[in-house]
């Protein structure tokens, strides 16, 4: 898997994960699929973070993105 996509996947799924642990709380249940979603996130980005020389910087974000999408659309 290439860093920039595994970045962009811990992305998507620690920001899905924040609606699911906040309606785990609000029902009184225990957020055990969204601590196994936020740990897999987590796993992703700190791949893709070693995998890549020099890490990613914040301002790096939105040309990985755009890069991840242009592959898959083209």
């Amino acid at each position: 898997m290439d860093p920039d996509l595994a970045l962009i996947l811990g992305l998507l799924l620690g920001t899905f994960s924040v609606p699911s642990i906040l309606s785990a709380f609000a029902d009184g249940r225990a957020p055990r699929v969204a601590a196994f979603t936020i740990i897999a996130s987590g796993s992703l980005i700190v791949w893709a973070i070693s995998q890549k020389p020099g890490g990613y910087a914040i301002m790096d974000l939105p040309d990985v993105l755009v890069r991840v999408l242009a592959r898959f659309i083209s």
